[in-house]
């Protein structure tokens, strides 16, 4: 039990996940302020903007329900929790469940779910736009998330972490194949789409309904909320490792590889104007679940 909790609160759960997803978040605004010309923030300004954000007062909205000020909470829970199974099976910190590629991709949903419980909680219209976004959105990447995960599935004919890894150190990275790669640019576009990111970030898009399902959060509310999402910037990172580039884990190289993921998801972020809802279900319905699909028989083939 005390090995347990220490997983969990310190490595490799949320501290040390806090850490590093905040130092995330700050080479995503250094790397966006260099694309833009401009010097960007100190390493630190990540943290600080956190301990801002705890000494802000919190304003519940009139009417709000109890949900509001559980939600945030809720969220960085199943984060934690999802961070602490993958960094578990990355660093090589005791064997895993047997299904739990299942139960990550149940973990991955909680941060999404609580983001949506907590804004229609608030009784702000514009949250409830920004909820109907989110909830057509979650809909529309899942499948061919979903798609390049059985990929990775049928390539290494197992569904635990620590066996993927197994295959891929014993043989080659999934990525190092035609399905591999399809299901990979799959994988990667969808968590941009997750982390509600550009041009996926359609249920917050300041510019048109201010911050949607943020809007009335406040304080050390909001704090948690931006600690969840650097904790699954960091969790999805590890996971699309754990998935397709699982070959060569020495510290320096799960370092670049880590550093990539980053790169490239900021670089779809600024190199792409927001989409509308029904551009983005089309997106991922369309050609992107068709790229999954194609990865599935590729898989199948043995290609």
């Amino acid at each position: 039990m005390p090995e347990l909790f220490f997983r969990y609160l310190f490595f490799p759960g949320f501290l040390f996940s806090a850490v590093v997803g905040l130092l995330a978040v700050w080479l995503d605004r250094k790397v966006t302020a260099r694309l833009q010309w401009r010097v960007g923030p100190p390493w630190h300004q990540c943290f600080m903007d956190i301990v801002k954000l705890f000494n802000k007062e919190v304003i519940v909205p009139e009417g709000a329900k109890i949900t509001f000020i559980l939600a945030p909470f809720l969220g960085l829970a199943g984060v934690t929790l999802l961070t602490t199974i993958l960094g578990r099976s990355l660093f090589s910190l005791g064997a895993g469940f047997g299904q739990d590629m299942i139960v990550v991709m149940y973990l991955l949903l909680i941060p999404v779910l609580a983001l949506i419980i907590g804004a229609s909680a608030s009784g702000n219209p514009l949250a409830s736009i920004g909820v109907s976004r989110e909830m057509k959105l979650v809909l529309s990447y899942e499948l061919p998330f979903i798609l390049a995960v059985i990929t990775v599935i049928i390539k290494t004919k197992a569904i635990n972490l620590n066996a993927v890894l197994d295959y891929q150190a014993v043989y080659s990275s999934c990525v190092f194949s035609l399905s591999g790669l399809l299901a990979f640019l799959v994988a990667l576009m969808c968590v941009v789409a997750k982390l509600g990111l550009g041009p996926f970030d359609i249920s917050e898009a300041e510019q048109e309904i201010m911050g949607g399902v943020l809007i009335e959060y406040s304080g050390f509310l909001l704090a948690v909320f931006k600690i969840g999402k650097a904790i699954l910037i960091h969790a999805l990172s590890l996971f699309l490792i754990i998935l397709f580039l699982g070959r060569d884990l020495s510290p320096l190289f799960l370092i670049l590889k880590y550093s990539g993921i980053l790169v490239a998801v900021i670089l779809i972020k600024n190199t792409n104007p927001r989409l509308r809802i029904d551009q983005a279900l089309r997106f991922f319905w369309g050609k992107l679940a068709l790229l999954g699909v194609l990865a599935v028989i590729l898989s199948l083939l043995g290609l």
